[in-house]
């Protein structure tokens, strides 16, 4: 995944060409969801496809970035109010797992 169309691929250094688009489910505020599209680009050299994907999101994630942040910061809890049932508890658990497992290594 790639952050912003470059002209290089990141394994290879090939030239990246736009290949198609995917549709993808995005996770807000309120518990409401929206659909974007992410474009995708192929590498002419070693054919692997990449995805560009917003700012306002993580790769491999379907929560906006923002809220993932407020979990992280403590911001957003299951006592808030709007929040209840959006993410949920393990949801939020498992992401201060891994932040916090990440935050040990370095």
């Amino acid at each position: 995944m790639i952050r912003k169309k470059t002209d290089n691929c990141p394994k290879c250094n090939g030239q990246l060409f736009y290949y198609d688009k995917a549709k993808r489910i995005v996770k807000t505020r309120y518990g409401r969801q929206i659909y974007i599209f992410v474009k995708r680009y192929k590498c002419s050299v070693c054919g692997s496809v990449h995805r560009c994907i917003p700012k306002f999101l993580i790769p491999y994630k379907h929560y906006e970035l923002e809220i993932i942040k407020g979990v992280l910061e403590g911001i957003i809890t299951n006592d808030i109010l709007g929040f209840e049932d959006y993410p949920c508890e393990q949801t939020m658990k498992r992401w201060r797992e891994i932040y916090n497992s990440l935050y040990e290594r370095q």
